[in-house]
């Protein structure tokens, strides 16, 4: 063989080796650029596990929520911005896939549609923020972490240098980190984009977050930044020695009984997509807002403590607090990764993009739960927004008070 044919032939090989290596890679990079498609957004969002490497956690001895022998009626309509709609077009409009009304711990109402079951796992994308946040407040109370006035590079070093250098736990569980950064999922080269696309390829999440540079001072605005959750669970699996999986298996899925299979979505090196990638069921998520709604009790065991539960739904600052300010890029207020609404019912809200809920309200012991794949979620429809669906829930308790 001539040297010439030699050298093509190395080269050909380098490219089918290459080839191989990246091929997945460049598949589901090409799935994210198309996750959100009208016509496949649904198929997407119960099939993560399909593109993306996983870690599972297993459903544990389920006690199933009794369920009201009678359908619950729903509020005839609901308005918010002068508009006005019936809950069955609002649900059909909004590509609702499950919406569950949990009424003093018994379900009320129930319905999936879309083709998805009681039993179907579909990624919540930021209600994963408040299973984190029960997760934290638990290690906190059995003192594998010391204290959220510790900074966050005390836990994880290699923050040192970023943004986060010297930022205290506690402004990044309440979302005022002080770090840059553009969360618009309508912007393709926003910071949410550019990480979406390297946790596609499998880059280290870890050195995503590194990456970041400080805009304000810690502790003073309140900015949306959904590295900051990654960055609440580097400080967890540092802190407690077990992944956020294997963490969520033993502090929550099994001492609540989860009645379905779950799984977290990672990356190549085996960390979790801590500020969204939880895939689960509807009937799950009302356990933890019930759990919530019962200051972190459980049937008689507490499980998370009520003093975590009260200060992770109560606004603490000038720039948390519910209402527009000029300290703050939202008008709802913020706890340590739950939001809260204005109002006097004590009212508090796990929220993901593309319309995934779980609504809490205390005092009239009401869990509200919707899961979606709202594919005109970036279009400013006012049936996307957050204050849509909160009138839906204010709503749904006023039809509870009259019954």
């Amino acid at each position: 063989m001539k040297t010439y044919q030699k050298i093509l032939l190395a080269f050909v090989v380098l490219l089918v080796v290459a080839g191989a290596y990246y091929y997945p890679k460049l598949e589901r990079v090409n799935k994210v650029m198309h996750f959100f498609d009208k016509d496949i957004i649904v198929e997407n969002f119960r099939t993560t596990n399909q593109t993306i490497t996983i870690k599972e956690v297993k459903a544990s001895a389920p006690a199933p929520f009794p369920k009201r022998d009678a359908a619950f009626p729903l509020p005839s309509s609901f308005s918010y911005a002068g508009l006005t709609m019936d809950v069955s077009s609002f649900l059909d409009s909004t590509y609702t896939t499950g919406f569950l009304i949990l009424q003093n711990d018994t379900i009320v109402h129930e319905e999936y549609l879309r083709g998805h079951t009681a039993g179907t796992p579909q990624i919540v994308w930021s209600v994963s923020k408040s299973f984190l946040s029960a997760l934290f407040g638990i290690a906190l109370a059995e003192g594998d972490i010391t204290s959220i006035e510790q900074t966050v590079d005390e836990y994880c070093p290699e923050l040192s240098g970023s943004g986060y250098e010297g930022v205290r736990i506690k402004d990044v569980l309440q979302m005022s980190s002080g770090v840059a950064f553009n969360e618009d999922y309508g912007d393709f080269w926003s910071d949410i984009n550019r990480w979406g696309r390297g946790f596609a390829w499998g880059t280290s999440q870890d050195d995503f977050a590194a990456s970041l540079v400080r805009e304000k001072a810690p502790g003073t605005f309140n900015h949306y930044v959904s590295i900051n959750t990654h960055v609440l669970g580097m400080v967890l699996v540092k802190a407690t020695g077990k992944g956020v999986t294997e963490y969520a298996q033993e502090k929550l899925w099994t001492p609540l009984g989860m009645e379905h299979d779950s799984y977290w979505l990672t990356d190549d090196t085996g960390m979790e997509m801590a500020l969204g990638g939880l895939n689960t069921t509807v009937r799950n998520c009302a356990r933890l807002g019930s759990l919530y709604e019962h200051k972190g009790n459980w049937r008689g065991k507490q499980v998370v403590t009520a003093e975590w539960v009260t200060a992770s739904v109560t606004p603490d600052a000038p720039h948390l607090q519910p209402g527009e300010r000029t300290n703050s890029s939202h008008s709802l207020g913020y706890g340590y990764q739950w939001w809260v609404p204005a109002g006097d019912e004590g009212e508090f809200l796990a929220i993901g993009v593309y319309n995934q809920f779980i609504y809490v309200n205390p005092t009239t012991h009401t869990v509200i739960v919707k899961h979606s794949a709202n594919p005109y979620y970036t279009t400013g429809s006012p049936l996307a927004t957050t204050e849509m669906f909160l009138a839906l829930c204010r709503e749904t308790v006023k039809a509870i008070r009259t019954k």
